[in-house]
């Protein structure tokens, strides 16, 4: 008896978690990220433009990439994850009132944002049609991502 007691004030007590969010929606998501993704090409700008004066505009190539193009990806992926750790949101999130929370309301781990931010947006970019799955935010009950599937996170209006 107390166990059935116990798991049903378990479930009454995450239902109640779930009501209490609001989750963000395609459209806040989207207009989000290209505020974010301003961010990161202006943050790229500041960093490439030394390297460019360097090395006078010529390409170094490092095996298929080239050095421009690794500095950019790891301030892409630097930029989503350290925000994401530090303030639970990036700039385009909190312009537009969003947050990243665990399904389990912890804070978010080093783990967590591993999954979410570098393994589930390189699902994303591996071909360039996969750009097209972000769109199962909009269908999700939950208002997930593959990549928050990934991550066990919900994006939520603050």
């Amino acid at each position: 008896m107390t166990e059935t007691y116990e798991s049903n004030v378990y479930e009454a007590d995450e239902h109640a978690q779930h009501e209490d969010v609001r989750y963000a929606g395609f459209w806040m998501r989207f207009w989000a990220y290209v505020v974010d993704l301003i961010v990161v090409f202006a943050i790229n700008g500041v960093i490439l433009m030394p390297y460019r004066i360097v090395t006078g505009g010529d390409n170094v190539e490092i095996g298929f990439w080239t050095v421009a193009a690794i500095l950019t990806t790891i301030v892409l992926y630097a930029y989503f994850v350290f925000m994401t750790k530090w303030f639970n949101q990036t700039l385009g999130k909190r312009i537009f009132g969003l947050r990243v929370i665990r399904q389990d309301r912890e804070p978010l781990s080093w783990s967590d944002l591993v999954f979410r931010e570098v393994v589930g947006r390189f699902f994303y970019r591996v071909l360039g049609f996969t750009n097209l799955l972000y769109i199962v935010v909009a269908f999700n009950p939950e208002k997930q991502g593959i990549h928050d599937m990934i991550g066990d996170t919900y994006v939520i209006h603050e």
